[in-house]
């Protein structure tokens, strides 16, 4: 009974951290798009949180380097379980035109697991946020 009432609050009120692993901002400035009032995330619970500690859902943007991957794992580790990941950006779901350069390791994926790919570059913030509401219905669907 009660862990149906945390899967149902974990569905209906996603904290988020946003995550840039060395991108250009264009995903960035989508991703910060999506959570104005213009295009209204809160309806669905989203809020944005600053540490990884108090969120569920980890936004990643960018590829990920050499430099950030041992971060990156710091912040995966610091989120509480169940954790979720999202890809947004070509660079977050296969490294992009960065990909074959000398620091580049690749996508998200390449690090930590990841739950929903957001392709585009840049990824425009109604597939942003049609990308999330898909990863909680089918996190409802688990849960219920």
């Amino acid at each position: 009974m009660f862990q149906s009432l945390v899967n149902w609050a974990r569905v209906k009120s996603p904290w988020i951290l946003h995550w840039n692993t060395g991108a250009c901002n264009a995903c960035d400035i989508e991703v910060l798009a999506a959570l104005t009032p213009r295009f209204d995330v809160e309806r669905f619970g989203i809020l944005l949180q600053g540490t990884p500690r108090h969120a569920d859902v980890i936004v990643c943007t960018g590829p990920v380097t050499r430099q950030v991957k041992d971060r990156l794992i710091r912040v995966y580790n610091q989120t509480p379980d169940p954790k979720f990941v999202v890809a947004v950006g070509t660079c977050a779901c296969s490294g992009g035109v960065f990909r074959g350069n000398y620091n580049v390791l690749g996508g998200i994926d390449q690090v930590i697991p990841v739950d929903a790919y957001i392709p585009g570059c840049a990824a425009r913030p109604d597939a942003i946020i049609d990308g999330v509401v898909k990863l909680l219905a089918k996190l409802q669907g688990k849960a219920g």
